[in-house]
């Protein structure tokens, strides 16, 4: 792994109370109620659940995240990291006791943050604690072994899956992907785990074929059934620093997966491959090192989803240290028949950077970015790196030195939760596995413009969760709608919550998908096409101040019947218009006014008797110092 961003070592003893402990009871109200859980940046609230938040009918003022459940994306497999040889380590130095209160505190929903989904090394990573790197099969420099007669997991019976068997316990619905630093040294040009390509030879293209197969039924004869398998971790780091790694350009990943994908489906069908496993982009490091004469292969997922391979390929693995989130929405676009999974990310931190310092930039890098950002780009699992670190950001064999875990042991030899257990947690321990994401706009970008960003999601049981995150350091109010429901809220700057809005609250808006709609507008402003591009932290905005006659005007690409209009002015305070006319057009000459009002508030809703247009033309008719913002232009077919 490479390193990335600031990452938390927080304040907080192990036994969590009040929002990791078990649910609290509420009176029952006439009016619904979401319950809320915050975590800050300075730890005053860590998972803590607030008093509940009662919805109302009508409108806000404030920016409005807008739920919709009709609008559905992928399914999510669940939320987690990975129990390295080192976190291993790191809790069998505990009591037998105190580590079951860690494990509980991990994968128990009810008295934990539910973790739902393990990266567990094949062999040896960075992350190990042992004196030397390994693989399950290893033999004396110079032998080979392609019959596999010395693999083996014995190194793993002692801690890891003893630790694996009991976190299936405690949270069934536990999914595990399986991923190798390294084949054995054996099957590599180097002869080592370090660096190094697997031999051009079908022989050795077969064996480690053979060897994750071994891998897999091992650990399913172990007890702890492997559901996807990746073949070689971030397969473009050519470098890695005294640790594990192999360089494998596509035609290798390719060629093993034809080979793997037949012998995995007969010895064991539920478990699925994934490829490439590596950056949102390639790293310039990696670019760099490509050898002479060779495509640095920028486009590597792309290749491998285009060549023979993909047949056995279930999707795409992605990482944080390179590139935005963004890369997973444009493979989707590019293969929408295969899925996205994010496999790892890992905080950091600087040398001197103190303790508040870690969390808060930990904390709120991790809620943009993964919690918000990689769900709300088509990733099926959000995992971090480590489950568990001491002090020290260790043990390690090469590599990170200044890494950090969902848990951290501490010299005195208590555990606490950092930012990453909370990132993840306001995710795992509400978000179901089989759960999926919904529509609803979001305001904030994984790059950070101070707004409010969001993520919502339909429970199996049809309860809806949605994560909201302020990017901003000042605190910042605004609405959640769900159909004709809403309530407003305030969040502390940076801070990271949770709503779980009740399966008895539900909405059937028949939005109207805009996809081929453009756009002009009078002032051009910032762009004209932001306001149809159904992404609210984006927007056209006037560029100037609001006056009578500024328009926007939409064309749908066909007529259209629609029964309400909602024109959403986004996250800027102040820049909705304060007086609008809405006309409609079938033929973009002929303009009827449909509707005139006054604006109140960033999100304005037009109630419309049935109605066909193909153009809308939204024009200011009041003045204002304020510019005047359009981030997002929505038709429904029916009423609120």
């Amino acid at each position: 792994m490479m390193q990335r961003g600031a990452a938390g070592l927080a304040g907080l003893m192990l036994v969590v109370s009040g929002p990791a402990a078990a649910a609290v009871a509420h009176p029952p109200s006439r009016a619904a109620q979401a319950r809320v859980w915050v975590t800050t940046v300075d730890r005053g609230e860590l998972l803590h659940e607030r008093a509940p938040v009662a919805f109302r009918r009508g409108s806000s003022p404030q920016p409005t995240i807008v739920v919709n459940p009709e609008r559905t994306y992928q399914r999510m497999d669940g939320f987690g990291a990975a129990i390295t040889d080192s976190s291993a380590d790191v809790l069998y130095r505990l009591s037998p006791p105190k580590r079951d209160d860690a494990v509980r505190s991990l994968f128990d929903r009810k008295n934990g943050i539910g973790v739902s989904f393990l990266r567990q090394p094949i062999g040896s990573s960075d992350f190990t604690a042992a004196a030397e790197h390994y693989t399950y099969d290893d033999v004396p420099a110079g032998q080979t072994d392609f019959a596999l007669r010395h693999f083996s997991i014995d190194h793993d019976r002692a801690q890891i899956l003893p630790l694996l068997r009991q976190a299936r316990k405690l949270n069934p619905e536990l999914t595990v992907l399986a991923t190798p630093w390294s084949p054995p040294a054996w099957m590599k040009t180097t002869d080592s785990l370090v660096g190094g390509r697997l031999k051009d030879d079908p022989r050795v293209y077969d064996a480690y074929a053979r060897y994750l197969v071994k891998f897999v039924q091992a650990y399913a004869q172990a007890g702890v059934p492997i559901d996807y398998l990746t073949v070689q971790n971030e397969p473009q780091n050519r470098k890695p620093g005294g640790y594990p790694g192999t360089d494998m350009p596509v035609r290798q990943e390719a060629a093993v997966i034809e080979r793997l994908g037949p012998l995995l489906k007969k010895a064991s069908p539920r478990t699925r491959i994934l490829g490439y496993d590596h950056n949102w982009q390639t790293h310039p490091g990696d670019v760099a090192s490509t050898p002479p004469g060779e495509d640095p292969e920028t486009d590597y997922p792309y290749q491998l989803l285009d060549s023979p391979a993909a047949k056995w390929l279930a999707g795409t693995a992605y990482h944080c240290y390179s590139g935005d989130p963004a890369a997973q929405t444009a493979l989707h676009d590019a293969h929408p028949d295969k899925g996205i999974w994010f496999t790892e990310c890992s905080g950091s931190h600087g040398a001197g950077d103190t303790d508040e310092q870690i969390f808060r930039g930990t904390l709120t890098w991790h809620a943009r970015t993964l919690a918000v950002g990689v769900p709300r780009n088509w990733a099926k699992s959000v995992v971090n790196w480590n489950i568990a670190l001491d002090s020290t950001g260790g043990p390690h064999l090469g590599g990170c030195g200044t890494c950090t875990g969902l848990l951290t042991l501490l010299p005195d030899g208590t555990v606490r939760p950092d930012a990453e257990y909370f990132t993840i947690g306001h995710l795992s321990k509400f978000v179901r596995p089989g759960a999926v994401r919904i529509a609803s706009t979001s305001f904030g970008t994984t790059g950070w413009n101070g707004q409010i960003t969001d993520v919502a999601f339909r429970n199996p049981d049809g309860s809806t969760v949605v994560v909201v995150h302020n990017e901003n350091d000042d605190p910042r109010t605004f609405a959640v709608a769900l159909g004709s429901q809403i309530f407003d809220y305030t969040l502390p700057g940076g801070a990271l919550a949770t709503f779980v809005l009740p399966r008895t609250l539900d909405a059937r808006p028949g939005e109207i998908p805009l996809t081929g709609a453009t756009a002009v507008a009078s002032p051009p402003g910032e762009g004209a096409a932001l306001a149809v591009d159904g992404d609210a932290s984006t927007r056209w905005s006037s560029g100037t101040a609001q006056a009578p006659g500024q328009y926007l005007q939409v064309d749908l690409g066909r007529s259209q019947e629609f029964r309400r209009v909602a024109v959403d002015s986004g996250g800027n305070l102040g820049d909705y218009a304060r007086a609008w006319q809405l006309s409609v057009s079938r033929d973009g000459t002929h303009w009827t006014t449909a509707a005139r009002g006054t604006g109140t508030g960033q999100l304005t809703e037009v109630t419309l008797p049935p109605t066909r247009a193909r153009y809308l033309r939204i024009t200011a008719t009041g003045a204002s110092d304020s510019w005047w913002s359009i981030a997002d232009v929505r038709l429904y077919r029916r009423l609120a």
